[in-house]
């Protein structure tokens, strides 16, 4: 399967969004760390439907003027990790959840630190959105694309 990438400006940097002719894959940070989501070689394509549209959509998200996201999106990682990476798209706009939170909503309570390391190898960061997944006592805690962007991202959803 061949992928394609684009680059774009954003408030947290530039983002490496990357899709293959059927769906979104990743949306990628600026100084991503290559091991943390490992995708296969890809071709720089301006012109590729997906990215495109998922271009336009994170603009309208960062502007304010978009809550949800309406991509295809297909998911590369294990069975547990999918489970975790579907429970964040049901986290809404404006919100947050805690780790033990995602952990009682797939049915596993012991799993948080599973969950806290599958949140963290989320390959479609913002549009599955692992900046709204929080410690326990509310606090900022990890985050691939830094605290610091991840206060910005809950900033923006806090219009």
């Amino acid at each position: 399967m061949e992928y394609a990438y684009l680059e774009m400006s954003s408030p947290v940097g530039t983002l490496k969004l990357v899709a293959h002719d059927l769906a979104l894959v990743a949306v990628l940070w600026e100084n991503e760390n290559p091991k943390r989501v490992p995708i296969a070689s890809s071709v720089f394509n301006s012109q590729h439907p997906i990215l495109l549209r998922t271009q336009q959509q994170l603009n309208e998200y960062f502007k304010g003027q978009r809550y949800e996201f309406d991509l295809p999106l297909e998911f590369y990682g294990t069975d547990f990790q999918k489970k975790v990476w579907q429970s964040l798209l049901t986290i809404p706009f404006g919100e947050t959840r805690s780790y033990k939170d995602i952990a009682e909503q797939i049915g596993n309570v012991k799993a948080v630190r599973a969950v806290g390391a599958a949140n963290g190898k989320n390959p479609i960061s913002i549009i599955a959105p692992c900046h709204r997944v929080v410690g326990a006592n509310g606090k900022l805690v990890g985050f691939a694309g830094g605290l610091e962007n991840k206060e910005v991202l809950l900033t923006i959803e806090s219009i």
